[in-house]
């Protein structure tokens, strides 16, 4: 392993004006943590990784690399990219086994973080290096969020998703597990209790429904909850997946390694919307792809289905009258997903879009004054290396905002 990694990184160009590092989301140094890595200062190399992503390892393995890092080396005009998150994958791993934090004296501000996902984490784990007291609101028992209950064990070891807890704890953040704020207590206690900044990064937990007749029946369930715990379903031989983005490609390979034979994976239009990668996935494992097939009705036997047709940008222009039954022992929906609103509903002075979103300003700072906001639950689903951006971002408003309080 570590020669294939060394001869790869032998591989990039060290390039002056690196398109790599364009395509990616974070701006990952890439040039220059190889460079280190090849001078023999894996050290140096994975600080820098881990300085500008704490969640380096993670992204190495989870982020869509041919459209964002790899997408963009150069190499790749005439052959094969460098493997950027192979080397990646490498050194933030070596680094973070062997982690020697730095973190600035304590200044006694109390900081609250809700939610414990990708965005949760970066932002405590820079507020604790800036020598803030953080406290991470966390509503399950145990941190990662999408990381752990979103993504499968094959794609994202929860191994790696456990390290960060001793991260965290090596900082000095307190974890207050199994409390959901806008239950027993909200924002308002947490302003009472001296918390001086407030970030939010709950993440879109709750599925978007289908709003189809049929839905509430027993055998019809959402992705996003049986990639939560997939070993207490029992899905059968037969499943459907409605949707095709990147959580229906995870739903269908979960459903095929626990036992399901037939697994369809069913689109409204002409085009997938998951990544290619995923999809190729998807499909060599197993599933399969059924096009332009909009559902109606779910009943006990399957789902109705009219068939759709779609012009050259690949939206729908017309759908036939009569819906045909596709069998299924299990319906599984997957078209998207929202934020909570347990906390957006509650915040008195917090605005949220016709979405349901939190709004920021650029700066992540929502509209009640120390209160921000970062991740999916601002954007929307999007990926883990987006919200490790914003949120980095957004500790360095956060910590900018606490300071003017001092004048």
């Amino acid at each position: 392993m570590a020669h294939n990694v060394i001869a790869e990184a032998k591989r990039c160009l060290n390039c002056k004006n690196p398109m790599c590092r364009k395509g990616c989301p974070i701006s990952t140094p890439i040039p220059q943590f190889i460079s280190s890595f090849l001078n023999g200062d894996i050290k140096s190399a994975g600080k820098m990784l881990f300085e500008n992503n704490p969640l380096s390892v993670v992204c190495s393995i989870v982020c869509n690399h041919g459209n964002q890092c790899q997408g963009h080396c150069v190499r790749g005009i005439k052959g094969e990219p460098v493997e950027i998150s192979t080397i990646e994958n490498f050194v933030s791993s070596h680094y973070i086994d062997s982690l020697e934090l730095e973190k600035a004296e304590p200044n006694g501000i109390k900081v609250a973080v809700v939610g414990a996902g990708p965005a949760g984490i970066t932002i405590a784990i820079k507020m604790a290096q800036l020598g803030y007291d953080v406290t991470i609101f966390e509503s399950k028992s145990e941190i990662g969020g999408v990381l752990r209950y979103g993504i499968p064990e094959f794609r994202l070891p929860k191994s790696i998703v456990d390290r960060y807890l001793k991260i965290l704890y090596k900082l000095g953040v307190k974890i207050k597990f199994n409390v959901t704020i806008g239950k027993a207590f909200g924002i308002e206690e947490l302003f009472r209790d001296g918390f001086k900044a407030i970030s939010i990064g709950t993440g879109v937990t709750w599925p978007i429904p289908l709003n189809v007749k049929g839905e509430t029946l027993g055998h019809v369930h959402y992705g996003v909850h049986y990639l939560e715990r997939p070993d207490v379903y029992q899905l059968g031989d037969n499943v459907v997946i409605i949707g095709a983005g990147n959580v229906a490609m995870d739903v269908a390979r979960t459903a095929l390694r626990h036992g399901s034979k037939n697994v369809k994976i069913t689109v409204r239009s002409d085009k997938y919307s998951a990544s290619d990668e995923e999809k190729e996935y998807a499909e060599i494992e197993g599933a399969e792809f059924v096009y332009c097939k909009q559902p109606v009705e779910i009943t006990d036997e399957g789902v109705l289905f009219v068939d759709t047709v779609c012009d050259e940008n690949h939206d729908i222009k017309s759908v036939s009258e009569t819906p045909e039954l596709m069998k299924a022992d299990s319906v599984i929906i997957c078209i998207s997903q929202r934020p909570s609103n347990l906390i957006l509903t509650q915040t008195e002075g917090l605005e949220t879009n016709a979405r349901g979103l939190v709004k920021i300003n650029e700066d992540g700072s929502t509209s009640r004054p120390g209160l921000f906001a970062s991740g999916d639950v601002v954007r929307g689903a999007k990926t883990v290396v987006e919200a490790a951006e914003t949120s980095k971002r957004v500790a360095y408003a956060m910590d900018a905002y606490l300071k003017s309080l001092k004048k």
